[in-house]
């Protein structure tokens, strides 16, 4: 559950206090947050980036097609490492999913995955069959 802006307030006051009473525990803690983390990645994917595009500038430069090669590639990986990085951040801070409103027959079950979803669509269109309605 997400917090408050009040309470994001008053958590950030009690970390700075921490970090001030003790750096070095200070130091410890901030290096867990995976917020820390996720800013380092996304800052070495832009850099790579920029490597990628600077080989990419070179090869151009110089008609040297190792170069282009290399810095097409460098910067794809860096662009998917960003990519992905920011997905699993977002898939960590992502609020709760809401709860689904429709309840009845047709409706699908809360918490069951996309596949499971169409399978339980499928076999309550066979029962429907088997029972003579043909409707979809």
């Amino acid at each position: 559950m997400p917090l408050s802006e009040h309470e994001q307030r008053q958590l950030e006051q009690i970390e700075q206090a921490l970090y001030r009473e003790d750096p070095k525990f200070g130091r410890l803690v901030r290096s867990s947050d995976p917020r820390v983390h996720y800013k380092r990645k996304l800052a070495q994917a832009f850099i790579g980036v920029l490597i990628g595009a600077g080989l990419l500038a070179a090869g151009v430069v110089t008609h040297r097609v190792y170069f282009d090669a290399a810095g097409s590639a460098i910067v794809l990986l860096s662009l998917v490492w960003a990519l992905v990085t920011w997905r699993r951040h977002a898939a960590k801070v992502r609020p709760a999913r809401r709860k689904l409103k429709s309840v009845g027959p047709g409706a699908p079950s809360p918490g069951l995955t996309r596949r499971a979803r169409l399978m339980e669509r499928m076999e309550e269109r066979w029962k429907r069959r088997q029972e003579g309605d043909r409707r979809m």
